[in-house]
């Protein structure tokens, strides 16, 4: 462990999400307080739904193998704790890390005794790699035929490419993302540097554990929830898939603009800053043109009609061009919201930890982190009036709780604990 450091941003400068305390005071009313989760997988594609489960009550252990773990400890800016990263400390926050080699007999056997007495289960190995392990969900649901399991990767667990390895970048591209991300005729840029593709695989697992818990409560039984990681990328791009089928329209790429409406988009100020206008209504085209004290700009005879504006696109984009460039963005962001147009700056992480909206919001979180200190992470979302979530700890220690949870949870005498640990099976 190296030494403990203390954050340049310490707990008390945030703002506390609202009802936190009153949740921490009252965990059992945790609306998923009394489930037990086991995260099997590696790095977030899948063990981002444990974190969010166990922000709402949920028991989570994080089941690693015994030699170093899940390697997401070791992705992204490492920290003054040999184990983790800081990528590590926030997304595998609310959790028991439990080590268990399940490429071993006796490891199986003890990891089937888990399940036995957990209700989900969330795995995101490449289709096949669980059943080589024993650990088909044949065997599984016999072990335990209430469980619900969460199966994320990235192709999903049938069809031809299901044994293809699969990475957020990969499903950034296969699902038909990174394909509309730049400008016109330019190579297709990353659609941001964070994993997208894993985190919202998560949250489409997120809603099927809760969908298969409320089937579960009903019946009795367990199921499986099946997701690809394009598949959660391909979701979420709108109108693109019924545009082809009816019209045979491909969607370009389109800068930093939109095909839908114009002005719409990001435009640079005076002061080498950023803003994001959007004007999707003749309403807010109007506003605009008030707030740059051109009304005119808004007349039937000019841009006032969706349809006109769009067909003059590029001159009504090089006007706000203009004028955008002519102000500061502290300027812009004034007439604009004075106007009621949908405006807003393009916030760097530091502008991010200065704003009073995500500071009142309570949005940033300081967490003592064990041999690390304070660490402020991204808080809990969303926000419950009556059972909110918390966050309880960062990304464990390896095998913090492997002696708790098999002497309290299986009733595993203190020698055979130690003979596992010599046998290197935990």
């Amino acid at each position: 462990m190296g030494q403990e450091q203390s954050s340049p941003f310490p707990a008390a400068s945030f703002a506390e999400a609202p009802f936190a305390e009153r949740s921490l005071e009252n965990p059992d009313r945790m609306p998923l307080s009394g489930i037990r989760v086991i995260d099997v997988g590696n790095f977030l594609a899948g063990p981002y739904a444990a974190s969010i489960l166990g922000e709402f009550g949920a028991e989570v252990l994080k089941v690693e193998h015994p030699i170093g773990g899940d390697p997401m400890r070791r992705f992204g800016t490492p920290t003054t704790r040999h184990d983790a990263t800081l990528a590590w400390l926030s997304e595998a926050r609310n959790r028991k890390s439990v080590t268990i080699d399940l490429r071993q007999r006796e490891g199986v056997e003890l990891f089937l005794k888990l399940v036995a007495k957990s209700d989900v289960l969330i795995e995101n190995f490449r289709p096949g790699t669980m059943e080589e392990w024993g650990l088909g969900w044949d065997v599984l649901c016999k072990a335990n035929p209430g469980l619900v399991m969460l199966r994320v990767s990235g192709y999903g667990q049938t069809g031809p490419y299901r044994r293809r390895s699969g990475f957020a970048h990969i499903a950034h591209a296969f699902g038909g993302l990174s394909y509309l991300a730049g400008f016109p005729g330019e190579t297709p840029v990353l659609p941001g540097t964070a994993p997208l593709g894993d985190y919202m695989a998560s949250l489409f697992g997120a809603i099927g554990i809760l969908l298969a818990l409320r089937h579960k409560e009903k019946t009795g039984r367990g199921q499986v929830i099946d997701v690809g990681i394009y598949e959660a990328v391909f979701r979420l791009l709108d109108e693109i898939a019924p545009a082809y089928g009816l019209f045979g329209k491909i969607r370009e790429r389109e800068g930093s603009g939109s095909f839908i409406a114009v002005p719409h988009g990001h435009f640079r100020t005076k002061d080498d800053k950023w803003v994001a206008i959007a004007c999707t209504t003749d309403k807010m085209f109007e506003r605009l043109a008030e707030a740059m004290e051109r009304p005119e700009l808004a007349s039937p005879e000019l841009y006032g009609d969706q349809r006109k504006r769009l067909a003059a696109r590029d001159t009504v984009n090089q006007i706000t061009i203009e004028w955008v460039g002519s102000l500061t963005r502290e300027e812009v962001m004034r007439r604009c919201l004075e106007k009621e147009v949908p405006v807003g700056p393009l916030n760097s992480i530091a502008d991010i930890f200065e704003d009073e909206h995500f500071r009142a919001r309570g949005n940033l979180a300081c967490v003592e982190a064990e041999g690390v200190g304070g660490v402020v992470v991204p808080n809990v979302v969303p926000t419950l009036s009556e059972t909110p979530g918390r966050i309880t700890n960062l990304g464990p220690p390896l095998g913090n709780a492997t002696y708790e949870v098999f002497r309290e949870l299986l009733n595993i005498s203190a020698d055979e604990i130690k003979r596992l640990r010599s046998r290197k099976i935990i």
